[in-house]
C-alpha cells in the first residue's frame, strides 16, 4: 500500500510540475523580462543580464532564507498562473465547442447566430456544388465512362472545411463534434445524447482510454489558446509578447481542431461498433438480424471459439431500426406536471 501511494504521489507531482509549474514559470520569466526591458530595449540581453545579476547580488537574495522565500514565491506564482490558464482554458473550450450558444447572453448569442447563418449559407453553396458533381459522375458512369474525380474531391474538401454536416454551431470544432450526433441520427436514427452514458459503461477499457485521451487533448489545445490570451496583456510593457501570443494562438487553434476531429472520429466509431453490444445487454437484439444472418453462412469463415463468458453470438449491426429502438428504450420522458390542487 505504501508503494502504491508513493507511486501515485510521484505521478501527481509530475503532472503538477508539467501542467502547472513549468508553463507558469515560463510566464513569470516573460513577465520579469518585460518589466526589466520594456519597449525601449526589447532585445537588450546585456541590460537584462546586468539587471538580473544586480538583483542576485543583493543581501536579501544571497541569504538562505531569502532564497527559500523567492523559490516559494516562484512556485506559488507559477502554480497560480497555471491554474488561471486552466480555468481560462475551460472558458475557451466552451466557446470553441459552443454547445450551448443559444443560451449565451444576448449580444454574444446574436453574433453566434450571424456566424451560424453565414456558415450555413456557405455550406449549402458548396454542398449543392458537390451534389451536382456527384450527379454528373453517376450519369457518366451509367454511360460506361469514367469522369475525373478531382473536381468532386475538391468540392467535398471545400464542404468539409466548413462542416461535415449541416452547420449548427458558430465554430468548426463545435460543428465537427455536433456532426457526429447529426449523422448518427440521420443515418441510424440514434440519439447519441440519450444513448451515450449507457454506451460508455459498456465500452472496452482500451476504447474508453483512447476516447478519454482524445478528450484531454482537446482540453490541452484550449488551454494553449488560454495561454495566448494571458500573454497578450504583457505586450503593454514589452511588445515581443505579441509574437508569443500569436504563436500560441495559432498553435492552440490547430491543436484544438485536430483534437476535435480525432475526438469526433472516436465517438462515431465507438457508437457504430458497440451499439449492438448495448442493445444485446438491454435485450433488444432478438428483433433484429445479426451480421451472420444478414450475410449468410456461405460468406462467413468458421467462427473462432468464444471466450469464457461469451455466448458466441454474432454482433448485431447498427441499423436505423436498432438505433431507433435503443433511443426509445433509453429515453427518459419528462415528468408530468402535478394536478392542480383543489
Amino acid at each position: 500500500m505504501g508503494g502504491l501511494l508513493s507511486e501515485l504521489g510521484k505521478k501527481l507531482a509530475e503532472r503538477w510540475l508539467s501542467l502547472l509549474v513549468l508553463p507558469g514559470a515560463l510566464y513569470l520569466a516573460v513577465l520579469g523580462t518585460a518589466a526589466l526591458l520594456g519597449h525601449g530595449h526589447p532585445f537588450d540581453l546585456r541590460h537584462l543580464t546586468h539587471q538580473v545579476s544586480a538583483t542576485a547580488e543583493t543581501r536579501t537574495v544571497r541569504t538562505a532564507g531569502g532564497q527559500i522565500v523567492i523559490l516559494g514565491a516562484v512556485l506559488a506564482g507559477s502554480a497560480a498562473a497555471g491554474l488561471t490558464a486552466q480555468a481560462l482554458g475551460s472558458l475557451v473550450e466552451r466557446a470553441c465547442l459552443a454547445a450551448d450558444w443559444r443560451t449565451w447572453p444576448r449580444p454574444l448569442r446574436a453574433l453566434a447566430q450571424l456566424r451560424v447563418n453565414r456558415r450555413r449559407h456557405r455550406w449549402a453553396t458548396t454542398a449543392s456544388r458537390y451534389d451536382q458533381l456527384m450527379t454528373e459522375a453517376r450519369r457518366t458512369r451509367g454511360r460506361g465512362e469514367r469522369s475525373d474525380p478531382t473536381a468532386r474531391w475538391t468540392a467535398h474538401l471545400a464542404m468539409t472545411r466548413i462542416a461535415a454536416e449541416y452547420p449548427d454551431r458558430p465554430t468548426w470544432s463545435g460543428d465537427r463534434i455536433h456532426g457526429v450526433s447529426a449523422r448518427l441520427d440521420r443515418v441510424h436514427q440514434l440519439d447519441v445524447a440519450t444513448v451515450w452514458p449507457y454506451l460508455w459503461l459498456t465500452l472496452p477499457e482500451t476504447t474508453r482510454t483512447e476516447i478519454a485521451a482524445a478528450r484531454q487533448s482537446l482540453y490541452r489545445g484550449s488551454t494553449l489558446t488560454a495561454w495566448a490570451l494571458l500573454y497578450l496583456p504583457v505586450a503593454g510593457w514589452w511588445w515581443p509578447a505579441v509574437l508569443i501570443s500569436l504563436t500560441l494562438a495559432f498553435a492552440g487553434r490547430a491543436r484544438t481542431r485536430a483534437a476535435a476531429d480525432n475526438y469526433a472520429l472516436l465517438l462515431e466509431a465507438a457508437a457504430r461498433l458497440h451499439s449492438g453490444e448495448l442493445a444485446f445487454r438491454l435485450g433488444l437484439t432478438s428483433a433484429f438480424p445479426t451480421t451472420a444472418s444478414r450475410l449468410g453462412p456461405a460468406t462467413l469463415p468458421a467462427p473462432a471459439p468464444p471466450p469464457d463468458g461469451a455466448d458466441g453470438t454474432a454482433p448485431t449491426p447498427l441499423t436505423p431500426d436498432l438505433g431507433d429502438a435503443l433511443t426509445r428504450a433509453l429515453h427518459i420522458p419528462p415528468p408530468t406536471p402535478p394536478p392542480d390542487s383543489a
